[in-house]
């Protein structure tokens, strides 16, 4: 057997026995703690509202167990399978210029492999989203969802694709620098063009219009010295109940966003609240510390597919009998999921480390006891269990589990302005 199948067989095996230990501790625990609500949020969270939430995360979790199957197989189906192979040699075909024929066979997988998952999708936003109350989308919505996304992924990822192809092909042993840089720099372009450009597209944004709400908006961001490109309401009750807020953009070009169904759940002060902990991410440079560990690991990714895109066994042992550039992307892109896998306890950790500096950040310029009073509504509307698995969660979660969080919160309210 080639040692590249070996191998790929041998982690993939590992990732699947992984992911299904850690969603059957998931199910085991929540479904265990259903009953009863923690302690720390008795008085706050109703057993009905807990129960929906335990029973919300058992249904999205065995989705993702679904998801893992399918994906898995149609992993194999690609590569080993011989599905690859079988797309290029139907564009070869037409004996297109080698750059064209790149370019048309990745989008050709890419949308092949999109509509093969869109029934998953289907039935998690027409079932169990409607299931549980939260879906508001149509179906008009949802089909034009999916033009829109297409569209936007052919205007700009064919010109990114043909450019990177273009540098892949040349003969100069540093191309992985050169695709680096264009990717770094379409990244931060993308960071600064979306919440113009290419957000509303999809969803309407209109200047926030409740005065005492902007005007604590306007006195917080004066006293953390932040300034953005406006404060904007977004219409994400077109699509769901589920609340949120987060910033957009970069540099000058910075939004500050909320869900309108947020607005209607917290009041001002818990708004403010919610505000000042995102504007701990910026003022503790999580951002920038997000971009930088990007930089490092596509710059990585990049150095090892330069030293695999030589070698005849890495397109043989994964299915591919004729190798090219554009199918050493392909297959790279494909596979590269299945080891990053064990990264991600570690990313989890920074990003609920910065979590916790967010919300450190927040207690000092608002009140640490609306902020969980905040927090808390978030988790019932949102139907966040509030008794994850551990060990699930320190792998897969980038927030920290809502008593650990409120906990730690807790700690900090003599600390916090009143």
């Amino acid at each position: 057997m080639n040692w590249i199948t070996l191998i790929f067989l041998l982690a993939l095996v590992l990732s699947l026995v992984i992911q299904f230990w850690l969603d059957r501790r998931q199910l085991t625990h929540v479904l265990r703690h259903r009953d009863a609500v923690p302690d720390a949020f008795k008085e706050r969270i109703p057993l009905d509202a807990h129960q929906k939430a335990a029973d919300y995360t058992v249904t999205r979790t065995r989705l993702g167990i679904m998801e893992l199957v399918l994906g898995t197989i149609l992993l194999l189906l690609w590569t080993l399978g011989g599905g690859l192979q079988l797309v290029d040699n139907l564009w070869r075909e037409l004996t297109l210029a080698p750059l064209v024929t790149g370019v048309v066979v990745i989008f050709s997988i890419l949308i092949i492999s999109t509509l093969l998952e869109l029934p998953v999708a289907i039935y998690r936003t027409f079932v169990i989203e409607q299931r549980f109350g939260f879906n508001r989308t149509t179906v008009g919505v949802f089909i034009g969802d999916q033009f829109k996304n297409l569209l936007v992924l052919l205007i700009l990822g064919v010109p990114l694709a043909t450019l990177v192809l273009w540098l892949m092909q040349d003969a100069d042993p540093l191309w992985w620098l050169y695709v680096w840089a264009v990717w770094m720099g379409f990244s931060l372009l993308m960071l600064w063009a979306w919440p113009a450009f290419i957000a509303p597209l999809f969803n309407k944004f209109v200047p926030l219009d409740n005065l005492e709400l902007k005007q604590r908006i306007e006195n917080l961001l004066s006293r953390c010295g932040f300034q953005s490109n406006g404060v904007f309401v977004m219409d994400g009750s077109k699509r769901s109940s589920h609340g949120n807020a987060y910033f957009s953009g970069l540099g000058t070009n910075k939004r500050i966003v909320f869900f309108d169904t947020l607005l209607k759940s917290l009041n001002p002060e818990e708004v403010e609240a919610v505000l000042a902990h995102e504007l701990g991410h910026f003022k503790r440079r999580h951002i920038q510390k997000r971009i930088i560990s990007m930089a490092v690991i596509s710059l990585a990714g990049l150095a090892i597919l330069a030293w695999l895109i030589n070698l005849p066994e890495f397109y043989t042992g994964l299915g591919v009998t004729e190798d090219s550039t554009y199918m050493a992307l392909i297959l790279f892109m494909m596979v590269s999921p299945v080891f990053s896998l064990y990264l991600q306890p570690l990313m989890a950790y920074f990003s609920r480390k910065h979590e916790f500096e967010a919300d450190d950040y927040a207690v000092q310029q608002s009140n640490a006891a609306v902020l969980i009073q905040a927090l808390v509504k978030l988790y019932e509307e949102n139907a966040s269990t509030l008794t994850p698995d551990p060990i699930y969660s320190a792998f897969h979660d980038s927030h920290p589990p809502a008593p650990v969080r409120v906990a730690h919160l807790s700690s900090k309210l003599a600390d916090s302005p009143v």
